[in-house]
């Protein structure tokens, strides 16, 4: 992890983000960035200095953006870390992806807004748009307090496709942290196995990871993924969620608006997600 970044709204979660981001990049000594997007009402790169007069109120939003980041600045730089940071114009979420692969993000951090409880309001849709297009894993914060360095991350998958690549991703952030791992499987209503059988696709998976010593192998019966989220979490310690997001067989159809609002009580904890 080379280079970290950190999209931006100032609020509450995405300063918890920003505070991650920064631990994160202490960890990698990786340099980080700042991005903001702001609304304006008309294209603000193509207006004078006399036209941008008329807009008091944006000219504020500008200054209070521009001050805010520089004290997510003024917070690296104390960490002694390498930090830049953007303002952009217009909210558009392809914009950020393209600034990242402009300049070559290999992680993106970034807090989402909404309500608890609710994983279409939890990460919204710009966040989500985010989650599903992003080729470098995502951490999403959310409402829980972030415990860091990370001491136990939950990995879930039903393990029957490869997830090899994206696993590898969470391996590295436990070593650096001596986090334990713990491999979770859900049996949903269209998987029927048994406790013991749904162990034997992760037992044939960890045959990758022979080197792995800290870690542990969870099977629960339940009607969706995110409720098994949840029963798990609520017997068991995590510090943060992973997941892949790509495959009929992956888990994207968490971040899915069909998702009914009555069965997304979902875990506020921070979220990674990898593309496969």
């Amino acid at each position: 992890m080379k280079n970290i970044l950190v999209p931006t709204d100032f609020s509450e979660n995405c300063d918890k983000a920003a505070d991650l981001g920064i631990e994160m990049a202490k960890l990698y000594d990786a340099e980080i960035h700042f991005f903001h997007l702001l609304q304006t009402p008309v294209d603000w790169v193509k207006l004078d200095k006399q036209k941008e007069k008329r807009y008091p109120e944006t000219l504020k939003k500008i200054g209070k953006a521009k001050a805010s980041l520089r004290e997510l600045e003024k917070k690296a730089e104390k960490e002694n870390l390498k930090c830049l940071t953007f303002l952009q114009f217009h909210v558009d979420q392809d914009n950020i992806l393209k600034h990242s692969g402009h300049y070559d993000h290999d992680f993106v951090i970034t807090g989402s807004s909404g309500t608890k409880g609710i994983v279409r309001e939890l990460l919204g849709s710009n966040v989500e748009r985010l989650v599903r297009k992003s080729d470098v894993p995502v951490i999403v914060v959310k409402e829980d307090d972030v415990r860091f360095p990370f001491k136990d991350i939950v990995f879930v998958s039903d393990f029957l496709e490869d997830v090899s690549d994206a696993f590898r991703e969470v391996l590295s952030i436990a070593e650096r942290c001596n986090a334990k791992i713990h491999l979770l499987r859900i049996n949903t209503e269209s998987d029927r196995n048994s406790i013991a059988l749904g162990l034997d696709p992760i037992r044939k998976f960890l045959e990758g990871f022979p080197e792995l010593k800290n870690f542990s192998m969870n099977v629960y019966n339940e009607n969706q993924v995110e409720t098994g989220i949840n029963t798990y979490l609520k017997h068991n310690k995590g510090d943060l969620i992973a997941m892949c997001t790509h495959g009929h067989t992956g888990f994207l159809s968490l971040f899915s608006k069909s998702i009914a609002e009555g069965v997304a009580n979902h875990s506020a904890l921070p979220i990674m997600t990898i593309k496969i």
